[in-house]
């Protein structure tokens, strides 16, 4: 079950657009689920028709503080590693946007004042489009915790042979919770000093988190050579090059996907599918 990430040290490279065209592209031939892990700002749904669909909320357990047992001790604002409650004179708070469901002060509570109730911070959405599976996780607004959320919708792509994920840009534990576990990571990037630098850290990001990777450089024939220089110091696979095309702005702005609407397009994700299996093969190999 070989699963896929499509991550970026930056928004705006096309992270979500190789994600989606590469899934198409896939589905054509293989038992195939698609993930969008970038809960805070999912979109690669517009891109599908969705059939069957079925939205689960996500809870994540906040401590009950019962006043009435609660001798405002302190022991459970003391162990708290997220200041998620403290403890007044008279009274005992709970922050339910801070808390991370650790469990620890109920767990700690030496007159069992505090219990756990259920809080929903988002959404997965599961559905069917065209052959393949699809789930988005979708963060409530003003919600400060993403990685629940990607944990549920990963769990959702168990048993199907592929999986792709589209994770958060950047490299922030939004990311670093998308890409961990994967076998391996597509870092989508673009020839220019920010991108460059974006890249170094995602990177990063995938070497301690030992996950293979490689790139793909979009809008390629633009920028400079400097992301080129980069990957040919470090070893850095380039699996695709994919030069700026006014077509898939005009695709994309109809929420379309340009393999469906371009020969020359399609043949491209085609190659970039046929540079991740021999490097998936690889890895399997030298496993």
């Amino acid at each position: 079950m070989p699963s896929i990430a499509c991550a970026s040290g930056k928004g705006g490279t096309g992270k979500t657009t190789v994600a989606t065209n590469l899934a198409r592209i896939m589905a054509y031939e293989r038992d195939t689920h698609l993930v969008d892990c970038d809960v805070e700002g999912p979109n690669a749904h517009h891109f599908f028709t969705l059939e069957s669909t079925q939205r689960s909320p996500v809870h994540v357990p906040v401590p009950h503080i019962d006043l009435s047992h609660c001798d405002l001790c302190g022991v459970c604002s003391d162990a708290c590693a997220f200041h998620a409650i403290s403890v007044l004179a008279d009274t005992a708070l709970v922050f339910p946007e801070l808390c991370h469901g650790c469990g620890v002060c109920a767990y700690i509570c030496p007159r069992n004042a505090i219990t756990e109730r259920p809080r929903t911070i988002g959404s997965v959405l599961e559905a069917t489009c065209d052959g393949m599976a699809f789930t988005g996780g979708s963060l409530n607004p003003g919600e400060p915790m993403p990685p629940p959320i990607i944990q549920a919708a990963k769990k959702t792509a168990r048993g199907r042979d592929y999986i792709i994920i589209d994770a958060s840009p950047g490299s922030t534990c939004a990311t670093v919770e998308a890409v961990h576990g994967t076998n391996f990571c597509l870092l989508v990037t673009e020839p220019t000093p920010f991108g460059l630098s974006d890249l170094r850290m995602a990177v990063g990001m995938c070497r301690r988190l030992d996950v293979p990777y490689g790139v793909v450089i979009n809008r390629s024939d633009l920028g400079d050579g400097r992301v080129e220089d980069y990957c040919k110091e470090e070893a850095i696979p380039v699996l695709g090059r994919f030069p700026s095309d006014r077509c898939i702005a005009d695709v994309y702005a109809r929420g379309a996907l340009i393999v469906d609407h371009n020969s020359a397009w399609e043949d491209r994700f085609r190659g970039l599918l046929m540079a991740l299996d021999r490097l998936l093969k690889r890895e399997v190999n030298h496993g």
